[in-house]
């Protein structure tokens, strides 16, 4: 791949990493990197013009969508019209058309590339005060997301089966690995919402190739299995998950006892049929795990007991206390994964085929690691913790600068610099209180509109409306 004019590819990185604080003296100005670009615009084969929306234009103009409480792609257009304008160039159309071929017209695999390059730059670069007890722990976790109800999306990502066709939406599972340190998001996985080969475990196994020996892995009960422990044990990556009670239950009178409630037990190996004969004969017959069984006393907790399965079989190294802290600690990939459906407006996706809504999710998760960067520069800045910040304060914040970074600081360096700082200094004074002792009913206030469901397919329910007013 290569532009017919280099310069103005130089001037649009430039202009893409200010907008994200990625130049000036601040730590962690080479997350988004010229090397990190010019590897993604690999992905795109032969030659583009230097027509108004180039790949970097694009990406710069769909960040700009998935940040923007107005996801449409008609006040995405109209930011770049008016950002056109401030720079004395001539105004672009307003319409949505070209917009949406450039989308078309740039491999996943740009987008998917920026995002994970620009996610493991962040976590490779974290502070050692910011690790668990020197190591750097990893969360996984998955969740679903809706698309619109299109042949073409239905076909790859279909609804429910217990669902009447015409009355669903189609449905995507998301895997995500998760730094817990600095909330960066290093790898991301897409499949079916149901059917066989299409859980969370599968996905967690296509990703696994991110982690390395050294490297803890923080899951819930779904991958507390024999088999998820074995295989990254074999990594050299050791877990901490909860024990799976349907399938198996801790019986503390047995196995080498560690203290009060955390012994190590052997887990007899189970039959595997998916790993095939010869597989399963190489596998040891037991895995040594540590159960540690913990109480939990605050009100408003659902479960009151939980049994910690983990490799971490030290317990000089690795207490009892430190392992139930550390589990707890699991609950920030949920905080994650609701700041992108919920804060990001990522819930319910846009586009209409399966290719743009996987583009569209890389973009979220793209924008999302660059935020998260913008609070490990202020939270290095300050000497705090990234996890301590509000993201979804860091999110308006930048918002609100973006503008005046863009009109006024490429004019005068140091003045975008200064607003740099300032700009730092405001996410700090936004702190997430530490409240592990809150709590709230799961009930709702404020009613929602007395609306009912569509029991038919739409075109179905208009032409009968159609036909109830003609014979009155």
């Amino acid at each position: 791949m290569r532009c017919s004019r280099p310069g103005s590819v130089r001037q649009q990185v430039r202009f893409l990493k200010r907008q994200f604080l990625q130049d000036g003296d601040l730590p962690f100005t080479d997350v988004l990197s010229e090397e990190i670009i010019s590897q993604a615009l690999t992905a795109i084969s032969g030659v583009w013009k230097d027509r108004i929306y180039t790949p970097l234009v694009t990406l710069w103009v769909f960040l700009g969508q998935v940040l923007s409480a107005d996801h449409s792609c008609r006040a995405a257009v109209a930011r770049l019209v008016v950002h056109r304008l401030s720079r004395g160039k001539m105004a672009c159309s307003s319409k949505t058309g070209a917009y949406c071929q450039a989308r078309r017209r740039l491999p996943e695999e740009f987008f998917s590339a920026v995002t994970r390059s620009v996610g493991r730059a962040l976590d490779g670069q974290t502070d050692r005060k910011w690790l668990w007890k020197g190591r750097p722990v990893y969360m996984f976790d998955g969740t679903m997301v809706s698309m619109p109800d299109t042949p073409d999306n239905q076909a790859e990502y279909p609804q429910p089966s217990n669902q009447r066709p015409g009355l669903g939406f189609p449905l995507a599972r998301i895997g995500a690995l998760t730094s817990l340190a600095c909330g960066a998001i290093v790898q991301l996985g897409f499949s079916r919402y149901a059917g066989k080969g299409q859980g969370e475990v599968t996905l967690l196994r296509q990703l696994a190739g991110v982690l390395s020996a050294g490297d803890v892995l923080l899951a819930d009960c779904l991958i507390g299995n024999w088999r998820c422990l074995f295989e990254m044990q074999e990594r050299g990556v050791d877990m901490v998950t909860r024990l799976n009670k349907a399938l198996r239950t801790a019986d503390f009178r047995k196995g080498r006892r560690l203290g009060k409630d955390d012994h190590l037990v052997r887990w007899p190996k189970p039959h595997i049929r998916e790993v095939g004969r010869a597989a399963q004969r190489a596998m040891p017959r037991f895995l040594t795990v540590r159960e540690v069984r913990v109480h939990i006393q605050q009100p408003g907790f659902r479960t009151r007991v939980i049994v910690v399965v983990t490799t971490l079989i030290d317990p000089q190294k690795y207490s009892k206390e430190e392992l139930g802290d550390l589990y707890r600690a699991r609950w920030n990939q949920e905080l994650d994964l609701r700041s992108i459906k919920s804060t990001m407006q990522m819930d319910v996706l846009r586009c209409k085929t399966p290719e743009l809504v996987r583009k569209e999710v890389w973009t979220h998760i793209l924008a999302y690691n660059l935020i998260r960067t913008i609070m490990a520069q202020a939270a290095l800045r300050h000497e705090i913790e990234p996890r301590t910040l509000s993201f979804k304060a860091t999110m308006q914040i930048l918002e609100a600068f973006q503008p005046l970074i863009d009109f006024q600081g490429r004019r005068d360096r140091k003045f975008r610099l200064h607003l740099y700082d300032q700009l730092l200094d405001a996410v700090v004074l936004h702190r997430v209180a530490d409240r592990p002792d809150r709590f709230e009913p799961r009930r709702r206030k404020r009613r929602p509109p007395l609306y009912g469901y569509l029991t038919m397919p739409r075109h179905v329910t208009k032409t009968a409306i159609l036909n109830r007013t003609m014979h009155n």
